[in-house]
């Protein structure tokens, strides 16, 4: 089986028409390409929860709650016709499928997730990062940040998508035996780069490994 893979979004250039277009396009790759089980965009916005309400609506119209989804589905139990009652659950499935995509906390703007075995923290600055966000982290993942970076310092990772635009901005992590990879990738899907980011201890049992004889 597939290991689960986690999706990061880097915010949106809001000098850009398009911001939303790029967003949405980012959105639909991670969805539909890399079936990642979770996608948090790291932007200091409201871009996604407006993204997702707007794609929600497109599926069921002005009311896309759950109370909503409930109300229709009611009405056509009582006198919906096979075809509409199968349209209506293919787009309830659609709709579920939305519920992936996760904004960074407010007021905060930072999580605390397990990935694997490594503690990460997630935040839209990494300037706001204090000493109780860095001393338990293996892996630093911050979304204020122009270009994609996986950078080691010490023993912990440092990891941006960088903002969406056509050199990056999409990030899907996936683990690969005791490592764990980053693959880069811009707001329409093209893979830009990646990273192998090996744990500390790994590379502590290889480098005292590498000199015996």
């Amino acid at each position: 089986m597939r290991p689960k893979r986690l999706g990061l979004l880097g915010p949106v250039r809001r000098d850009s028409a398009d911001a939303g277009s790029a967003l949405e396009t980012a959105a639909t790759f991670l969805l539909s390409q890399q079936g990642v089980a979770r996608a948090i965009y790291l932007g200091d916005d409201d871009a996604l929860d407006r993204m997702v309400e707007e794609w929600a609506r497109r599926l069921f119209g002005s009311d896309p709650s759950d109370d909503g989804v409930w109300q229709r589905a009611a009405e056509l139990v009582e006198d919906g016709a096979p075809a509409e009652i199968e349209a209506f659950v293919s787009a309830e499935r659609e709709r579920r499928k939305l519920r992936i995509f996760e904004s960074l906390p407010r007021p905060t703007l930072r999580s605390l997730e397990m990935i694997g075995d490594r503690v990460t923290v997630l935040i839209f600055d990494k300037s706001q990062l204090d000493e109780e966000d860095i001393f338990p982290a293996a892996l630093l993942v911050y979304g204020k940040g122009d270009s994609p970076l996986a950078r080691r310092i010490g023993t912990r990772w440092f990891l941006s998508p960088g903002r969406l635009s056509d050199s990056g901005g999409v990030c899907v992590l996936e683990e690969s035996g005791d490592d764990l990879l980053a693959r880069f990738y811009s707001a329409r899907g093209e893979l830009v780069s990646e990273e192998r980011m090996q744990s500390a201890v790994a590379a502590k049992l290889k480098v005292q490994g590498s000199g015996s004889t």
